[in-house]
């Protein structure tokens, strides 16, 4: 029996296969670094586009402030591990430090200990940074279960006496979106929805008042603060994104209009 020739690695270093994937990381890499030396520097970067869910944040604190009534923020119901449930972390400073600024009370509902934890930590940092860390009070940042619907109604419960102005949801949420988004919107609270969950995203588009989808709450964190490294990154991904769909479009039109011509598939299976 013969035994499978072993592949030799492409330039003595990278396994077959793999150089396509090196070269996209590497570029990612180049994008990412000169876009964060720009912004650093003050040079200019292209600007994310407008999201409106976003530009909404201010507004809805600005209501509750308005109305003396509290500001709540769901981040999900999955633990840390979850991306959605860090991109919801990046948007919780952002509000918090809001809140803080014009002193209003602001509520974090959370479904598993470990986001409770981090959430916690990250509100009081907010309230510190914004010299009001007598303003931070820890029974506002709530761990309420573990168990799915059981979460949900004591947010329900929460919605009923602390009645907020306004309800943030943003993360990984499932069969409790409706019930949430729906009791908010019959209380008439400003609701903003978003999470990458396409199963649910039409109850947030339905009960919300605005609707944050899929990459856009990633972007979240970077849109809200500005900050350089946040913002660079971005902006690097969809450069990298561009690049790809180019190549996707040249190898689409190259594979129809020259089928038998091989190079660019020999060239993509190094």
């Amino acid at each position: 029996m013969l035994l499978a020739q072993e592949a030799k690695p492409v330039l003595g270093v990278l396994a077959q296969g793999q150089v396509a994937d090196f070269v996209v990381v590497l570029l990612l890499g180049i994008f990412i670094w000169v876009l964060i030396s720009r912004a650093r520097t003050g040079r200019k970067i292209p600007e994310i586009k407008k999201i409106a869910g976003l530009e909404a944040v201010d507004e809805a604190i600005g209501r509750a402030t308005e109305m003396g009534r509290p500001v709540d923020f769901i981040p999900g119901i999955q633990s840390i591990d979850e991306p959605q449930t860090l991109a919801a972390l990046g948007m919780i400073s952002h509000v918090a430090k809001q809140c803080a600024r014009y002193d209003t009370r602001f509520l974090a509902l959370t479904c598993d200990p470990l986001p409770y934890a981090v959430i916690e930590e990250i509100t009081r940092q907010a309230y510190l940074e914004e010299g009001r860390p007598d303003a931070f009070n820890p029974d506002d940042v709530r761990f309420l279960s573990a168990e799915q619907f059981a979460f949900t109604s004591s947010v329900i419960g929460i919605f009923e006496r602390e009645r907020p102005a306004a309800n943030i949801m943003v993360g990984s949420f499932y069969a409790e979106s409706m019930i949430l988004a729906e009791t908010g919107s019959f209380q008439g609270m400003i609701q903003i929805g978003g999470t990458a969950n396409t199963h649910q995203l039409p109850f947030f588009v339905a009960a919300c008042d605005y609707a944050l989808i899929g990459e856009e709450i990633y972007a979240a964190s970077a849109y809200l603060s500005k900050e350089p490294v946040l913002y660079g990154t971005v902006v690097g991904q969809d450069w990298l994104k561009m690049l790809v769909w180019l190549i996707i479009l040249v190898g689409s039109v190259m594979a129809t209009v020259a089928p038998d011509n091989t190079w660019l598939k020999d060239l993509l299976q190094l």
